[in-house]
C-alpha cells in the first residue's frame, strides 16, 4: 500500500494533462456522463459527437438497461409513495411501546440503503448518463438533507417524482414540483408556516414562518444578488401560508401528501418584487412561482449554476449571458438552455477540457464505470463517499454541494482517494465475490485521458499496481 500511495503521489507532482487525438469525444463523455465505461469512446468514435449529445439530451431514444432495470425492480420500498413510505416506516401502534424505536429506526434504515443502491447503480450502470447527471444536478440544487424528520425518508421519492420527471423540461414545472413535495416541505419548514391570524377553526403551528421562501429565492431561483428584499421574503412566506401537507392524523385527505389549508392561509393583499399579489388562495403560490420562474435573474443565477457545472468553475460571462438570453427566450426550457451550452465555443475550449476536479461522488462513480464490473454492492462505494465527505443526500445546508476543485482537492482527500483507487484495482467493494478487475477493459476506459508522463510512470510499476496507478493519477481525478 505504502508503495502504490509513493507512485501516485509521484504523479500527482508531474502532472501534465495530455493532448487527445479525439478531444472532442473524450470531452463530451467527461461533461454529459459519469465517466467511460470500456468501449464507450469507441462507440462514440463510430456515432459521432453530435448523434451522442443528441441521444444523451434525449434520454427515452436509449433503451434501458435490463439489468439494471432487474436490479431496481429488487427495492420493495423504492417506488413507493409518500403516504405509504410515512405509514409503512414510521412509527406503528400495533408494536410494544419498547419495540417501536429499534423497529422504526430498522425500517428507516432498510429505505436508506435502497435509496442509495439505487441512485449509485443508475449513475453507474445507466446508458443515459446526461440524465443522471442532471437528476443529481437539479437534486443538489434543490436540496434536501436527510437530517431533518420524516424528511429522511422521503428525499428516494422527492428525486424520483419531483426532480427526475423535469431534467430536460421547464423549469417552472419542476420548481412547482419540488415546492410541492413534503420532503422540501418538512425540510423547510413551510409545513408549518401559518398565518399569524388564522381562522379560529385552524391549528396554528407556530405561525408564519420564512425559511423556505427564503431559500427558494436566494437558493432556488433569483439568487442572492437576485434583486430581493427582506420585505419580498416576508411576502412570499405570506404567499405560502397553508402550503404543506396532511399529518398522520388527519381526516381530511390522504396523510403525507401535498395538502393546501385555506384556513391557515393569509388572504390578505401582497407586493412580491414590485407587483402585486391577490388574496386568491393557492393560485397566490402559482401565481409567485411563474414570477419567479420568469424574472432575468433567476435565468441569469441557474444559467450560472449549470454552466460552473458542465464548463469551468468559474464559467465565462459571455456564455452565461448567452444562456440567459434563449431561457428567456424559451420560457426555461432546460434542455434549450443546455444546447446553447453544449453547441458555445467556451464548453469546447480546450482551457475548459478536463478543468473541472471529479467531486467524491464524481470519482467514485467513475472508477466503478471505468472497471467495467458488474455492480451488485454498493455499500462500501456509499462508505467511501461518507469518507471523503459527500455521504449520498447528505448535505447537512439548503445550498447542496459545491462542484469546484477548492472544495474537495486536498491532501486528506488525495490519500483517501489513493486508497480507494487501490481497493477498486485488486477487485474489492463492487460485487460479493470479489475477482481482480480486468486491466485491459480498464485501460480501454482510461488511458486516452492519461498524460504521457503518466503512461511512462504506470509502465515502469509491476503489472499488479498498474490498475490502481490509473485510477489514483491525478488525469484521472480531472473530467
Amino acid at each position: 500500500m505504502t508503495r502504490i500511495i509513493a507512485a501516485t503521489l509521484m504523479l500527482w507532482v508531474t502532472v501534465v494533462l495530455p493532448a487527445s487525438a479525439n478531444p472532442k469525444i473524450l470531452h463530451a463523455i467527461n461533461r454529459l456522463s459519469f465517466g467511460p465505461t470500456p468501449g464507450e469512446i469507441e462507440r462514440v468514435e463510430s456515432i459521432g459527437v453530435e448523434k451522442y449529445i443528441q441521444e444523451q439530451l434525449n434520454p427515452n431514444s436509449i433503451p434501458s438497461s435490463n439489468t439494471l432495470d432487474s436490479q431496481l425492480a429488487q427495492l420493495s420500498s423504492l417506488n413507493l409513495s409518500t403516504n405509504e413510505l410515512g405509514v409503512a416506516y414510521g412509527a406503528t401502534r400495533k408494536v410494544p411501546p419498547a419495540e417501536r424505536p429499534q423497529l422504526k429506526l430498522n425500517r428507516i434504515r432498510k429505505v436508506a440503503d435502497e435509496r442509495n443502491h439505487a441512485k449509485l447503480l443508475r449513475a453507474i450502470e445507466s446508458p443515459r448518463q446526461l440524465e443522471e447527471v442532471m437528476t443529481d444536478f437539479w437534486y443538489n440544487h434543490f436540496n434536501v438533507a436527510t437530517n431533518k424528520g420524516i424528511s429522511r425518508i422521503w428525499v428516494g421519492n422527492y428525486e424520483q417524482t419531483a426532480i427526475r420527471p423535469h431534467v430536460f423540461g421547464k423549469f417552472r414545472d419542476l420548481l412547482g414540483a419540488t415546492s410541492r413535495h413534503p420532503a422540501m416541505l418538512h425540510y423547510l419548514d413551510n409545513w408549518q408556516n401559518t398565518t399569524p391570524n388564522p381562522n379560529p377553526k385552524a391549528k396554528n403551528r407556530g405561525g408564519l414562518n420564512e425559511n423556505y421562501a427564503r431559500e427558494l429565492m436566494e437558493l432556488h431561483t433569483l439568487g442572492v444578488k437576485g434583486g430581493y428584499s427582506q420585505k419580498d421574503v416576508t411576502s412570499l412566506a405570506q404567499i405560502f401560508t397553508g402550503w404543506g401537507y396532511l399529518p398522520a392524523n388527519t381526516k381530511k385527505g390522504t396523510p403525507f401528501t401535498f395538502y393546501f389549508e385555506p384556513n391557515r392561509h393569509d388572504s390578505s393583499p401582497k407586493t412580491l418584487l414590485g407587483k402585486p399579489i391577490t388574496g386568491t388562495g393557492e393560485q397566490e403560490v402559482e401565481q409567485a412561482l411563474d414570477m419567479l420562474a420568469k424574472n432575468p435573474a433567476t435565468a441569469k443565477f441557474v444559467s450560472y449554476k449549470i454552466a460552473q457545472r458542465f464548463v469551468s468553475d468559474n464559467p465565462p460571462a459571455a456564455l452565461v449571458d448567452r444562456m440567459k438570453t434563449r431561457w428567456l427566450q424559451t420560457d426555461g426550457d432546460i434542455k434549450a438552455v443546455m444546447t446553447t451550452m453544449l453547441n458555445s465555443k467556451e464548453f469546447w475550449a480546450p482551457a475548459a477540457q478536463r478543468s473541472k476536479f471529479k467531486t467524491p461522488l464524481e470519482y467514485v462513480v467513475s472508477a466503478a464505470r471505468a472497471t467495467g464490473s458488474n455492480i451488485e454492492e454498493t455499500k462500501y462505494l456509499n462508505g467511501q463517499l461518507n469518507g471523503l465527505g459527500m455521504p449520498l443526500y447528505g448535505c447537512p445546508t439548503p445550498d447542496g454541494y459545491k462542484n469546484t476543485r477548492e472544495a474537495w482537492l486536498n491532501e486528506n482527500s488525495t490519500i483517501q482517494r489513493i486508497n480507494f483507487a487501490t481497493h477498486i484495482a485488486s477487485g474489492r467493494g463492487l460485487s460479493s465475490k470479489p475477482q481482480p478487475i480486468n486491466s485491459v477493459n480498464l485501460d480501454r476506459a482510461i488511458s486516452p485521458y492519461l498524460s504521457a508522463n503518466t503512461k511512462t510512470t504506470i509502465a515502469a510499476n509491476k503489472v499488479g499496481l498498474q490498475s490502481a496507478l490509473m485510477l489514483g493519477s491525478p488525469d484521472f481525478m480531472y473530467r
